[in-house]
């Protein structure tokens, strides 16, 4: 038993590896970057507790030090945070079973984690236990890497000029992997086309949500015809 339990934990350890290197990296970069705004490692800590949602808490930096208004703030955040609604969607029969671990699970989906629990297959031996560590390891990576930042910031001089582009990156990689582990680019490509369509007509701060909606929309249509089809 205990065996089986050091297996599971080794496994799931393994899988997050890839949220390991991308988490601690961009994470210490916000520690470094609220340190720089005037704020104890301990705030960084506190924030990764309760928001945990990267790009969100970049700009957080901003809004806390201009003295944003609560409202500006919330609104942000769900305009921002709302792809992760769609990604709890694709996992809502598998949240169903996880019983009270799923109000956990919903809370913690982020893009690096959707993208793991994606290639974990169905029929692999304690999926559901091992979606829950990964998720579990992944918010202990962020934090670890924050409160990194923060306490390095108070020690040595560091450049921040161009750390924020980080967040990009890793986004970019994401896509890239889940491209070439993918044979079916038809999603891929429709979001594409979708954003920069967005982009164009919504603008820079308020594309992401249409985008997501139409995105969806289409693919729902497209999942539609093609099990019509099948039957």
């Amino acid at each position: 038993m205990k065996n089986n339990k050091k297996k599971m934990l080794y496994d799931a350890w393994i899988k997050s590896l890839p949220i390991l290197f991308s988490y601690v990296f961009v994470s210490f970069s916000y520690g470094l970057m609220m340190q720089n705004a005037g704020y104890a490692w301990y705030y960084s800590l506190f924030t990764s507790l309760t928001v945990y949602t990267g790009a969100f808490q970049f700009v957080l930096i901003t809004f806390l030090s201009s003295g944003a208004s609560i409202v500006t703030i919330a609104v942000t955040a769900l305009l921002m945070n709302s792809r992760q609604t769609f990604y709890s969607l694709t996992f809502l029969d598998d949240f169903k079973q996880m019983r009270h671990r799923k109000w956990y699970m919903i809370q913690t989906m982020t893009d690096e984690t959707y993208a793991v629990n994606c290639t974990i297959p169905q029929n692999e031996k304690n999926r559901h236990k091992q979606m829950f560590l990964i998720a579990f390891f992944s918010r202990c990576y962020w934090m670890i890497g924050a409160v990194l930042g923060g306490i390095l910031g108070q020690i040595l001089p560091v450049q921040l000029e161009g750390i924020d582009f980080c967040m990009t990156a890793l986004f970019v990689i994401i896509f890239i992997d889940q491209w070439e582990s993918s044979t079916n680019h038809k999603p891929a490509l429709i979001g594409v086309v979708m954003g920069v369509i967005c982009l164009f007509i919504f603008g820079a701060r308020t594309f992401m949500l249409p985008a997501l909606i139409f995105t969806s929309g289409i693919l729902l249509l497209i999942q539609g015809k093609e099990n019509q089809a099948d039957a």
